[in-house]
């Protein structure tokens, strides 16, 4: 039986985020559970404040999200044990039509808001040499598709600070779990945002554009279930069930489309090193 631990989750509000709050309170823990706005997220989610989770309002994108990320632990008694990063957006299209300010938008939700929670979060953690931080990734952060340069580039950066962090963390006792879920059947991809400027018509026709209309006619065809996926990010993070013996784990896709996409990346690097072992060993002094 494992111990209540305290969770925070951000961008709780629906889709993965509301699943593994849901999840962290049905196992007996303390859920601290944030959105933008959260009268509309505790109506659309009533059974995490029946299961006694505490909603506080959050948008990552404030230069205030580490002062009152610290604000809600201190209140909850000054002891947070894990940290999801869940909050995020796609912005999908051509980097050509994305203004400035869209794209920095994306990253100020998808890589600097994580940032900014983390800042609060792990002084923490540090404290008490312990905790776990769970950075949401996807399979895009292995695999970027056409219309999603931006949105892998978010997800990419995330993986990369997540293993550096997972390095950095260790003497303290902190683990980072990059969990890496493929395509779920949530409002996810139905809420993504494409640029202002539409699409530049150079790329109709191409597999920036199908790959753009596939998004748009997945809806509730998607192969992954949010509820599944939530269940074994608890398991993983409380070495329970399917998660026993996964303590070492930096890694977790989910969903059998993420899986093949990792297999493929991992085929295709290997071929990489192949051809070009010869080169990359003829450029040393």
């Amino acid at each position: 039986m494992t111990s209540s631990r305290t969770w925070l989750v951000t961008g709780a509000s629906s889709g993965l985020g509301a699943a593994v709050a849901e999840a962290a309170l049905q196992a007996g823990h303390n859920v601290i559970a944030t959105a933008r706005n959260c009268i509309k997220a505790a109506e659309a989610n009533p059974r995490i404040s029946k299961l006694g989770g505490t909603w506080i309002e959050l948008d990552v994108t404030s230069p205030n999200t580490t002062k009152l990320v610290e604000d809600a632990i201190s209140k909850a008694g000054g002891v947070i044990d894990v940290i999801v990063n869940n909050a995020g957006y796609s912005l999908l299209g051509s980097i050509e039509d994305m203004s400035e300010n869209e794209i920095e938008a994306q990253f100020s939700t998808n890589v600097y808001g994580a940032v900014r929670v983390l800042k609060g979060v792990l002084p923490f953690m540090r404290a008490r040499k312990s905790g776990t931080v769970v950075n949401i990734s996807s399979s895009a952060g292995i695999d970027g598709l056409p219309t999603c340069a931006m949105y892998a580039g978010t997800k990419f950066a995330l993986e990369g600070m997540s293993e550096s962090l997972s390095r950095e963390l260790e003497p303290f006792g902190i683990r980072v779990l990059v969990v890496e879920p493929g395509s779920l059947r949530t409002n996810f991809w139905s809420a993504y945002v494409e640029p202002v400027a539409g699409m530049n018509k150079a790329y109709a026709g191409t597999p920036l554009e199908n790959v753009l209309q596939a998004f748009k006619t997945n809806k509730g065809t998607q192969p992954g279930d949010a509820v599944k996926c939530a269940q074994r990010i608890l398991e993983v993070v409380d070495d329970t069930g399917m998660g026993v013996g996964k303590g070492s784990l930096l890694r977790l896709p989910l969903v059998p489309d993420c899986y093949k996409r990792l297999q493929s990346k991992v085929d295709a690097l290997q071929e990489t090193l192949l051809q070009t072992k010869e080169i990359a060993h003829s450029t040393g002094f």
